[in-house]
């Protein structure tokens, strides 16, 4: 049977159940192919960090080779947040460096022959919530009870607090255009990929390198960005930072 992880013959980029176990007596949980495709990139990304925290123990002055490759990819990571989130920067490098290079990893796994974890809906949703968390906790920590009570009523003065419900709609709803945007545009360049190699089979032997191109290295790095742009912007706003 294929599972749809290694590109084959029979090309499926479904998401299928591989096996399914019981959870503590609570119901049957399945693995899926997605389980499958995030521990292979998981695994990816600990090897080359196990290898960048080898190389950077024995840096030297003079970077070459693979130490000059991380330090270029922090510098631009952290250029990258100290332009966006100001004095906050420090903070949050760890966090967005990882996330960038997770979903941007799992976007373009594509080419490894995986089906991108980023294309499976539980994936973008958890990334989502977890910035969801951190916007709110940052709103908690650095504003006051009273100017987050103003901020919920606006435009309106706080003692009528019409706006109530649509502003806390609108935070609700930051999770979910988060995730279902990275999660659609993903999702679009699978399917696309899915319907060129299932409907031309054999014809589609090297001409759809060009559309990989696009939908896993073009389309995958714009939306990784977005993402983290999205991140950051929404948490500056939240702890008020200017």
């Amino acid at each position: 049977m294929n599972y749809g992880i290694v590109l084959a013959d029979d090309i499926d980029f479904m998401v299928h159940g591989i096996f399914k176990y019981n959870f503590f007596g609570l119901g049957e949980v399945w693995i899926t192919t997605t389980h499958v495709c995030l521990l292979i990139v998981m695994l990816i990304l600990i090897g080359f960090a196990i290898a960048a925290n080898r190389c950077i123990a024995k840096a030297k002055d003079e970077p070459t080779g693979f130490q000059n490759v991380l330090e270029l990819i922090v510098e631009m990571l952290d250029g990258m947040v100290d332009k966006t989130m100001g004095r906050a920067a420090p903070k949050f490098y760890n966090y967005i460096g990882t996330i960038f290079i997770f979903i941007l990893f799992s976007n373009i796994s594509g080419l490894l022959g995986l089906r991108p974890p980023t294309a499976d809906y539980g994936t973008t949703l958890a990334l989502g919530i977890i910035t969801f968390v951190l916007i709110h906790v940052n709103t908690w920590t650095h504003n006051k009870p009273i100017d987050i009570w103003k901020d919920k009523c606006s435009p309106l003065p706080p003692w009528l607090p019409i706006w109530l419900p649509i502003n806390i709609i609108s935070d609700i709803a930051v999770p979910i255009s988060l995730s279902l945007r990275l999660f659609a545009n993903v999702l679009s360049g699978t399917v696309m990929m899915a319907l060129v190699y299932g409907l031309l089979k054999w014809v589609a032997t090297a001409w759809p390198a060009a559309l990989h191109v696009y939908f896993d290295l073009f389309s995958g790095a714009i939306q990784t960005y977005v993402f983290c742009m999205l991140t950051m912007t929404y948490i500056s706003n939240a702890r008020g930072d200017k």
